[in-house]
């Protein structure tokens, strides 16, 4: 069973190590990214300017802007490289079995 708040939103089967994939929760877009069997999720959006960062690139537990080269860290959303300045917003993701499952975003 869900547990309140948390939305299914893939199949853990979906993303093997090193994928990733763009969902929509409510008004939120959200990239889902297994990192060495971990699935964590960020926003998908650059904080920077409108940039969908599931066209990026991942280096370890780094995701880069397709537009202009920001680069962040998916795990906590701390900006690494500019042009952006603003912390992407993480989630909580909850594994129930077979489903991903993603919550509020943290902090």
């Amino acid at each position: 069973m869900a547990q309140s708040g948390f939305t299914k939103v893939a199949d853990v089967g979906e993303l093997s190590p090193g994928d990733m994939k763009s969902v929509e929760v409510g008004n939120d877009q959200i990239l889902l990214i297994n990192h060495e069997g971990n699935i964590y999720a960020c926003e998908d959006i650059c904080s920077h300017a409108y940039a969908v960062l599931s066209e990026g690139d991942i280096n370890g537990d780094e995701i880069e802007c397709p537009l202009h080269g920001s680069a962040f860290n998916f795990i906590t959303g701390e900006v690494l490289t500019p042009p952006a300045e603003e912390n992407l917003r993480t989630f909580e993701v909850r594994i129930e079995g077979e489903d991903v499952m993603v919550g509020p975003a943290k902090g």
